[in-house]
């Protein structure tokens, strides 16, 4: 792998993380590509930096506070204890201290004391609070930008403060005055404007569709079909993009399309609304997390479908599983059966477990397979009527679909596990560095369950972290095929036909 900076040291103790020694400073370097006007203006944001800036910015913080209980609260409860200090997998990777999640919260808690605290406002220094300014606002575009909105230091902080809201926050108040993001912004735009994050026609759409059911056919000998824009199919499946065009992101997309074959159920893609990531989380915009999801609203609507099924895609599906019904509910037009949105691996367990579903476990003997707990799945959501389904039924699939399955060490899976290090609108080039660095920990979880049991792939159901780990995994050593989409592990199991 090309890039400028040393492999963070991988062969440590996994059972117990060992704390670092801090290195101040260490990643004030890092920091993404503003955003260009073109793609702020498409989102309602400045173009560019605006006057009196300062001001403004301090203002939108405390309009985000009074209108948060939750973000006052995160501001006003830290007592310093340390608890989250060792949970974030930038601080383990990097060392610099203002990637312990305390301190970065103290990033923009420092500037809300300063404004909207009595002490802050009358003693500053004896309660670090600091004033706005030009400094502080390159510390918040570094250092927020250095935050997965992973959650795990919530898990472990007892209070329950959550950096990620914290993060929103700071980065709404940065696109409020100019100083936004290039990647998040220009793919949301890409996507309120085409319909999916790599702004591909439907044209382009369309023959993509077309070249996988040549391939799935030549493979299997059975026609199996991957439709868009059917009108009165039962289900609208929305996925993300990358699905559409790279590994092991297709392979998934092709499972799916097993799936409902071998299952009888008509389903559809839609080229108004072909994707199903949200980046406007990332950027704590509700407007425009609103403006996507209406989208697959208007899109389900005009097709007629009964349901809608979420693909491998961890925010994805949180966005929709938490927020959908808020922000464009309620989905009265979908069967009363199903009048909220089902997660694909929800869709296909239930399918295994009607027995509707033909699987042959030994298709898979070549893989020996570990399971990757994506956060905003393991942390944000849930899955299924199961309490922790959202960690069974994904582990549940590959065994029903796959002879051999282990399991990473407990402290690295379920509510605990470790973020692939790419999320939170972080999965950009410019941002390689902090990227392989925040990659350590589940690096290191999966060298363990590599060398007690000669794994050689991990599953995972969010593209962000096959994406990531698609750059994470040589860096670390390993093959970068390793990574597998789990409906490509279920489709190699499902038995279709055999070609003549």
């Amino acid at each position: 792998m090309a890039a400028k900076f040393d492999t963070p040291e991988l062969f440590k103790n996994i059972e117990i993380i060992d704390t670092p020694k801090y290195e101040t400073d260490s990643m004030a370097h890092s920091r993404p590509y503003l955003a260009k006007a073109q793609h702020n203006e498409s989102l309602g944001f400045p173009g560019e930096l605006v006057d009196n800036w300062e001001e403004k910015a301090v203002t939108r913080l405390g309009e985000l506070v009074d209108g948060s209980r939750a973000l006052r609260t995160f501001l006003d409860s830290c007592v310093k204890c340390g608890a989250c200090t060792d949970k974030c997998h930038y601080y383990l990777g990097t060392k610099d201290p203002k990637n312990m999640p305390v301190a970065r919260q103290d990033l923009l808690r420092s500037v809300y004391r300063r404004y909207y605290t009595f002490a802050g406002k009358y003693f500053p220094k004896l309660v670090g609070a600091r004033d706005m300014d030009k400094s502080v606002l390159d510390e918040w575009y570094s250092y927020f930008h250095q935050c997965s909105q992973c959650r795990r230091c919530a898990v472990f902080c007892p209070y329950g403060i959550d950096t990620a809201e914290i993060s929103m926050a700071a980065r709404e108040i940065m696109d409020s005055v100019g100083h936004g993001q290039k990647y998040c912004n220009e793919i949301i735009g890409k996507l309120q404007t085409v319909g999916n994050n790599l702004g591909l026609p439907e044209k382009a759409l369309v023959n993509t569709l077309e070249n996988l059911e040549e391939e799935v056919e030549e493979d299997t000998g059975v026609a199996v079909k991957y439709p868009v824009d059917v009108k009165g199919a039962d289900v609208l499946l929305v996925v993300p993009s990358a699905d559409f065009f790279a590994e092991p992101h297709i392979d998934g997309l092709i499972g799916y399309g097993k799936v409902f074959h071998q299952a009888g159920i008509s389903w559809t893609l839609s080229s108004y609304a072909s994707e199903a990531a949200n980046f406007s989380m990332f950027i704590g915009s509700n407007d425009n997390l609103k403006k996507v999801a209406q989208r697959i609203r208007d899109a389900a609507e005009e097709l007629g479908v009964k349901r809608i099924i979420i693909g491998e895609c961890g925010h994805a599906w949180r966005v929709a599983y938490s927020f959908w019904n808020t922000l464009v509910g309620p989905f009265d037009f979908l069967d009363p059966a199903y009048p909220a949105p089902q997660h694909i691996v929800e869709f296909t367990y239930d399918l295994i477990q009607r027995g509707a579903l033909n699987l042959d476990k030994e298709a898979n003997d070549h893989r020996r397979i570990t399971f990757h707990d994506s956060c905003n799945v393991a942390r944000a959501s849930r899955m299924g009527n199961i309490p922790g389904g959202q960690f069974i039924l994904p582990r549940a699939l590959i065994t029903a679909s796959a002879n051999h399955f282990f399991d990473m060490s407990p402290e690295t899976i379920h509510e605990n596990t470790f973020c692939c290090g790419g999320g939170g609108g972080l999965l950009t080039d410019d941002l390689l560095e902090i990227r392989i660095k925040g990659a350590m920990p589940r690096m290191q979880a999966l060298k363990q369950v590599v060398d007690e049991h000669d794994v050689n792939s991990m599953v995972a159901i969010c593209a962000i972290c096959k994406a990531q780990f698609s750059k994470a995994l040589p860096a670390y050593q390993f093959p970068m095929d390793m990574i597998t989409s789990l409906h490509q592990v279920v489709g190699d199991a499902i038995q279709l036909g055999t070609k003549d």
